[in-house]
């Protein structure tokens, strides 16, 4: 039987982001437009917009897709903002990122995903996104400062690098704890030089690697 990816793509907005409470128009367009089957290995298309990460190799996941919505909707995103991104794994997020008009600068420090990354956002016209094989905890300082920072990857701490590369204001999304099996998702907001942190809840993400991470 032939999977019909657009109705499950439709269905996933529906039953996995608009119900759970993301009614944000840009973040809904943009969960509904960027085809996150393209995202996956072959034999996980079938699996592409069920509720679950799914995993990339290199220890690596694509997020489940309410978790990359709901990370979306907190960051705020207008079209034209600077935004780093820190742990490009499959490029879905940054392809999100991209339909929403941001100019992404994504890092990675996996050069086999950062190249299969590359090759899906050609292939989908996504020119606006810059691609660095670099350790993702030191950012990007060369085009600091952004105007947003979401980290896909969980380290002990929010990096002191991430911080002083956020412009002010500005907000930055990390998932952060002690426990490699749960830490809390952090909004850090930068307003008239002073930083603020809060608990957005409890997640579950890959190691954020490098000499400010695990």
């Amino acid at each position: 039987m032939r999977i019909d990816l657009r109705r499950n793509r439709d269905r996933m907005v529906r039953e996995q982001i608009e119900a759970r409470g993301i009614h944000d128009p840009a973040v809904v367009r943009a969960m509904r437009a960027v085809p996150r089957h393209l995202f996956v290995e072959e034999a996980l298309i079938p699996q592409a917009y069920e509720d679950h990460p799914l995993p990339l190799g290199h220890g690596q996941t694509i997020s489940q897709p309410y978790v990359v919505a709901w990370m979306t909707a907190l960051c705020d995103i207008a079209p034209d903002m600077k935004v780093l991104e820190i742990g490009t794994g499959s490029g879905y997020q940054a392809a999100v990122l991209a339909e929403m008009g941001a100019r992404v600068y994504t890092v990675e420090r996996v050069a086999a995903l950062q190249e299969a990354a590359k090759t899906r956002l050609a292939a989908l016209r996504y020119s606006q996104v810059r691609f660095k094989l670099d350790d993702g905890t030191l950012g990007w300082p060369d085009e600091a400062p952004f105007d947003r920072i979401l980290v896909t990857a969980a380290g002990p701490i929010v990096p002191e690098p991430l911080v002083a590369q956020l412009a002010d204001p500005g907000k930055m999304l990390i998932p952060v704890g002690p426990s490699k099996r749960g830490q809390t998702l952090l909004l850090v907001e930068k307003q008239n030089g002073r930083t603020v942190s809060r608990d957005m809840g409890g997640v579950m993400f890959v190691d954020l690697v490098g000499r400010h991470g695990w």
